[in-house]
């Protein structure tokens, strides 16, 4: 189809045709940034925190000691537990993942070195936590029980305490040593005695989300009883509710003066942490379906009012022999001229904003794969909204050309 007679026709109307590419050219930028920020938000939400999320109950107490040997208090409290019917395991660590805080500490391959290797997470676990947690050792071994100290005596001015070893996840172990066997080698942490790798666990996730997506799942494990911790139990999915409040009777019994802060299910835990992810996705779906709504009632508006402006000259084209099918490729064929020019403007609107949150809120790049998804959408769109009035355009018989305006 000849497209000079659709130019010719569109710079008349220069005013609502500029709206249209501009109403396009802002949807196209605003929705390819969107959906990739949607799609950020979910793949964070999918991520797998490598633990069994659907059977961990989770209590943290205040006031925990009964007396001056806290952690004489946190052994009896672990040993009640475990007695308890459904529960498979329970531990006691210093940090759960999604929760509030995070303990992080960086990490040195030599003990003079200026800058840090890499920055991880610290757990500090009692025995149990890999079965409690549901955590997969994949390399090495765990902690023998000569290898536990205890937190407060580590911490005593003066103290000799080392760490003798440390387990640490896939991840961390692949940033310290690329295409090595993690297990035998040591780092610096905690203290100036280096610490040596025994194990190696498979995917174990940070409490928050230090560091970005890159450093998520660097991870470190400590021997370490620390008495002042939140106690994790294990329990069977369909027993989790019945085990939690064993356990709460249980732990009131064992000491009363203590004061329960929280109690969740570790999935609980899961949907408060991404609570604010979960209501932006829903916001920018709603943005981006608004804004898709509004750039089809633009299209349907404009082209219904050509088509009305334009019925006598519909009419002379078809007395002249144009067919309908050419009087609906003629709207189609406009609406993709401008849809296409306002396409190409969105896009560089998006590269656009997508800088300007690239240095303002630490956004990652917008892969280039967003842009032509983006046009193709709104294509599609523009071709559906303007089918309408070009149908009823194609409708117009060639007797209207005979009629006096």
């Amino acid at each position: 189809m000849d497209i000079m007679p659709i130019l010719s026709t569109l710079r008349r109307h220069k005013t609502a045709a500029a709206l249209i590419v501009l109403e396009i050219a802002l949807s196209c930028a605003i929705i390819c940034n969107a959906v990739f920020l949607i799609t950020q938000r979910v793949e964070r939400m999918d991520r797998p925190s490598g633990l069994a999320e659907d059977e961990l109950v989770v209590l943290r107490y205040a006031g925990i000691g009964k007396d001056d040997n806290a952690q004489a208090q946190a052994r009896e409290d672990l040993a009640a537990l475990r007695q308890l019917p459904g529960v498979k395991a329970a531990t006691r660590v210093n940090q759960v993942p999604f929760g509030n805080g995070s303990w992080n500490s960086s990490i040195n391959l030599t003990q003079d070195q200026r800058d840090p290797t890499a920055e991880a997470t610290v757990y500090l676990a009692e025995e149990g936590f890999l079965d409690t947690m549901g955590v997969k050792l994949v390399e090495g071994r765990y902690f023998n029980a000569d290898e536990y100290v205890d937190f407060l005596e580590l911490q005593e001015p003066g103290s000799e305490v080392e760490i003798p070893a440390v387990v640490i996840s896939k991840d961390l172990a692949g940033k310290l040593f690329p295409g090595q066997d993690a297990v035998g080698k040591s780092f610096y942490s905690w203290g100036d005695s280096p610490m040596r790798v025994v194990g190696v666990v498979d995917t174990l996730i940070r409490p928050n989300d230090e560091g970005g997506a890159a450093a998520a799942y660097r991870s470190m494990i400590f021997p370490v009883r620390f008495p002042f911790a939140q106690t994790v139990i294990r329990t069977s999915p369909g027993q989790r509710d019945e085990v939690m409040k064993a356990a709460i009777a249980e732990m009131e019994r064992v000491n009363p003066r203590r004061v329960l802060t929280f109690n969740k299910t570790f999935e609980e835990m899961v949907a408060d942490h991404y609570q604010a992810d979960r209501s932006m996705v829903w916001l920018l779906v709603s943005v981006c379906i608004a804004l898709l709504v509004v750039t089809a009632l633009g299209i349907v508006g404009l082209a219904s009012f050509w088509v009305q402006q334009r019925t006598k000259q519909i009419g002379v084209r078809r007395a002249l022999g144009a067919t309908r099918g050419q009087v609906l490729r003629y709207f189609q064929t406009e609406n993709l001229l401008l849809a296409t020019l306002g396409i190409v403007i969105g896009m560089i609107g998006a590269y656009g904003i997508n800088q300007w949150l690239m240095s303002h809120y630490e956004m990652a790049r917008l892969p280039a794969l967003y842009l032509p998804v983006g046009a193709v959408a709104l294509w599609l769109l523009g071709q559906v909204a303007v089918f309408g009035p070009a149908r009823r355009a194609a409708a117009v018989p060639p007797a209207v050309a005979t009629r006096s305006v």
